[in-house]
């Protein structure tokens, strides 16, 4: 039964959106944890109910294993296993916070409280991975404005808190009215929201004319002998297809092509004849010395390459492995890494000159989902650049949950957000995280599109996590105190 109400909570997450569901199945979930005495069962409930949720919003976890079925396949019903119950351990954790509470209404403000500190935890401890937090409920609503102030910990907050405050009340008619309160914060946010999309803005630039390219390269084809050519020339051909208005940038996938960087030749002068001389960017790897790197390059209209960027946030088990030599002796490698057992890391987040198109933050893939690293460039971005290969993650839940944290790192960073994904989802995302244009999943295709508008530095980008953190810490120290005064 716990299970379910925290599988009904993952109803809220991408592709299905379903925040009026989530929402509701978040308050019984807390009443059901908040009426429980006993501390350990108080946590068994939070780890079980964020197990449900976990295996509801994560079960695409198990595509990768999928894509050589013969290698890897076997691991998919563990890595499912693991993902689903090691995750909840974080909900366990708030469960305990909420068991220290006195009575069913601290316990609630605890839980609610517990688990947007462990949204906050999750996306540090172990290199991070702040998926699914309870916050992303709100992406593609006008409540998700509220991330340029707060970023995802604070929409966090304002999904957990609300639907907690009915349990402060003893009666039914003072849980009515706390429940009201609750629903006048999120109404509040709301209207903010919805003004602030109202609100005008800049003109965007046209002279900045961009095209993404979409191969629709299949993750189980994209490197086989006699289909990697084939991908190869449908990006040249995309490449090549006459545009409307003069282009400025053509941006490839990641890893889009198949070859070292040091081995790709006459590449790069290919693609620069194909397309008329424009510029453009591409996801390839590339070697130095014994290492390996995920990255993408930058070419001129001659195909002489001006910049290199190497992803610094990698994906553990997908693009490197903890203890990689122990592990590579039992056949075991990073998926992604085509050379090599695993990618190293680039040196960090940075930012790019272009020159006339602006400066540019790039991401590769996974770095979309840290909004902490895209305020660890220095200086400040024109725009964001993402390329990524959603090809792993599989066709149902993965690339469109990965594409809605795209957006939201559009809202907290104030700029528009160009993404070019190998199979989909491609978009052009403006500043305030709607999308403009975009290319359906598993489709091939290209997008040309004018540069959307950059709005001024957002408070997220001055101040990051910083705010959320000291109300969360504040608040949960003001509940314990309140324990022990009780206590005395």
């Amino acid at each position: 039964m716990v299970a379910l109400v925290g599988a009904g909570v993952a109803a809220g997450q991408a592709p299905w959106e379903l925040w009026y569901i989530a929402l509701p199945a978040f308050a019984v979930l807390t009443a059901i944890v908040a009426r429980e005495t006993d501390p350990l069962r108080t946590v068994w409930l939070g780890w079980i109910g964020g197990a449900g949720y976990f295996a509801a919003t994560l079960f695409w976890i198990v595509e990768p294993f999928f894509v050589d079925v013969a290698r890897h396949g076997w691991m998919a019903p563990f890595a499912l296993l693991l993902m689903a119950f090691g995750m909840a351990l974080f909900w366990g954790l708030a469960a305990w916070v909420a068991s220290l509470g006195r009575g069913p209404g601290l316990r609630a403000l605890g839980f609610a409280l517990g688990l947007v500190a462990t949204d906050l935890a999750r996306g540090y401890v172990f290199t991070g991975f702040p998926w699914a937090l309870l916050g992303h409920v709100w992406i593609g609503t006008p409540v998700m404005q509220a991330a340029a102030w707060v970023g995802p910990v604070g929409l966090s907050l304002a999904f957990a808190v609300p639907a907690a405050l009915p349990m402060l009340g003893r009666r039914v008619l003072p849980r009515f009215a706390l429940g009201f309160v609750g629903a006048a914060v999120i109404g509040a946010l709301w209207w903010a929201g919805t003004e602030r999309l109202a609100a005008p803005e800049p003109p965007g630039d046209p002279s900045i004319r961009v095209r993404l390219i979409q191969p629709n390269a299949a993750q189980a084809l994209k490197w086989r002998g006699d289909m990697w050519r084939i991908f190869l020339e449908r990006q040249m051909e995309q490449t090549a297809l006459p545009a409307e208005k003069p282009l400025d940038l053509i941006i490839w996938p990641e890893s889009a092509i198949p070859f070292l960087l040091e081995r790709s030749g006459a590449l790069f002068e290919d693609i620069a004849r194909a397309s008329g001389g424009v510029p453009m960017a591409a996801g390839i790897q590339r070697a130095e010395d014994l290492r390996y790197f995920n990255s993408l390059a930058f070419a001129d209209g001659s195909g002489r390459i001006t910049e290199v960027y190497d992803k610094w946030h990698l994906v553990p088990f997908g693009e490197y492995v903890p203890f990689g030599d122990l592990f590579a002796r039992v056949g075991i490698a990073a998926f992604a890494a085509q050379a090599g057992n695993s990618y190293s890391a680039g040196p960090g987040a940075r930012i790019v000159d272009l020159g006339p198109l602006g400066k540019v933050l790039p991401l590769i893939c996974y770095e979309a989902v840290f909004p902490q690293d895209l305020n660890a460039a220095e200086g400040r971005a024109d725009w964001i650049l993402q390329v990524t290969n959603d090809g792993w993650f599989g066709n149902v839940a993965g690339p469109y949950q990965h594409f809605a944290q795209a957006r939201l790192r559009a809202v907290e960073q104030g700029l528009p957000l160009l993404r070019a994904a190998n199979t989909g989802i491609t978009a052009v995302i403006d500043a305030k995280g709607r999308v403009h244009q975009s290319l359906a999943l598993n489709t091939q295709g290209v997008i040309d599109a004018d540069l959307p508008a950059a709005l001024p530095p957002t408070p997220y980008v001055r101040t990051g996590d910083v705010p959320a953190t000291i109300f969360v810490a504040v608040a949960l120290l003001a509940l314990g105190l309140g324990r022990r005064r009780i206590s005395d």
